[in-house]
């Protein structure tokens, strides 16, 4: 008598099987609820949660092989972010309604101290770059996109905006000043901040030497106890030195005035890691669809974008953001 053994074949349960499995752990759920906003290398997670590199690993492979997390190599580095549920799909339902319980959970204090220690040494290595290089930095800058390879596509999204002469400008790490001018001759006041006292005084010469009379310099950090508000916010080629970038975003919103607009110049993602080095970059640019999530997640309504292509392999972003004008209660 032939006994037919039953042939083991891949079917749907095996999918939400190894989704409910990626959920079913504690320290599992507080990572997904740590990168809500934020993507972290696997020895940057260690330390956060206080375990070893190993067990992490292990972890991270559990939530990997459930699509839970995503990788993005970032020099040497790897990075890991939520995954983005796609409900139409199996097990996107669950998937989605997982990340929207761990929404509310509320990481742990000791954790949240560390996650701020992780940021704190991702702030402190971006300060000493700028410390270090501020007589440079033009030339450093140069190496990848110097502003006059996006000047004109700036200029081109902000007189598009056609703002009156009265409006009111901040721009958030000016670097060595060089587009105070610009902004100077389209706002009334504009007013430059900048957590670096070397890259201040370049910016001041400049204001010096172009007699910016309505351009104001705050030695302050956009992030921390800064009451501004302006009817524009320029970022251009910062935000890939904040410690968490979406958060960053957050902030930039709140600088805003409502109906205001913010205009974020930045580096499409690429892989050339010596510009963690050459230039201080924390992150080697950024996904065109991550900008727009968190500038929504920041209360921010996507507007034009322009694309920039360099003739050394980069591609530059030129994005515009706004602030809904009945949005009064947004600080």
């Amino acid at each position: 008598m032939n006994l037919r053994v039953p042939s083991i074949r891949h079917d749907d349960c095996d999918e939400l099987a190894a989704l409910c499995k990626a959920g079913g752990d504690p320290l599992r759920l507080n990572v997904l609820r740590a990168l809500a906003n934020d993507s972290f290398g696997v020895l940057e997670l260690a330390q956060i949660f206080g375990i070893g590199q190993s067990g992490m690993s292990h972890h991270l492979k559990v939530l990997a092989q459930a699509d839970l997390v995503a990788t993005r190599r970032e020099g040497n580095a790897i990075f890991y972010r939520r995954a983005l549920p796609h409900t139409e799909l199996l097990g996107g339902k669950l998937h989605a309604a997982l990340l929207e319980e761990v929404d509310n959970l509320a990481l742990p204090d000791d954790v949240q101290a560390r996650i701020a220690q992780v940021h704190g040494q991702r702030e402190a290595a971006s300060q000493d770059f700028f410390a270090r290089v501020a007589e440079k930095f033009r030339a450093q800058q140069d190496l990848i996109a110097g502003l006059p390879q996006y000047r004109d596509s700036v200029l081109a999204l902000l007189d598009k905006l056609n703002f009156n002469g009265a409006a009111t400008a901040i721009e958030v790490g000016p670097g060595d000043g060089a587009f105070l001018p610009e902004l100077a001759r389209r706002f009334g006041t504009v007013t430059a901040l900048d957590n670096s006292p070397a890259m201040l005084e370049l910016a001041r010469q400049v204001c010096e030497r172009e007699r910016l009379a309505n351009v104001s310099l705050q030695l302050a950090d956009a992030l921390n106890g800064t009451s501004l508000q302006a009817d524009c916010v320029v970022l251009n080629m910062v935000l890939h030195h904040f410690a968490a970038p979406a958060e960053a975003l957050k902030h930039m919103a709140d600088l805003l005035q409502p109906g205001g607009s913010l205009l974020v110049t930045e580096l499409c993602s690429h892989n050339q890691s010596w510009a963690r080095e050459a230039c201080g970059d924390l992150w080697l640019g950024f996904e065109q669809d991550d900008l727009a999530r968190w500038a929504t997640a920041a209360g921010l309504v996507p507007g034009d974008s322009l694309y920039v292509g360099l003739r050394n392999g980069f591609q530059i972003q030129v994005r515009h953001f706004q602030r809904p004008a009945g949005d009064t209660h947004h600080r």
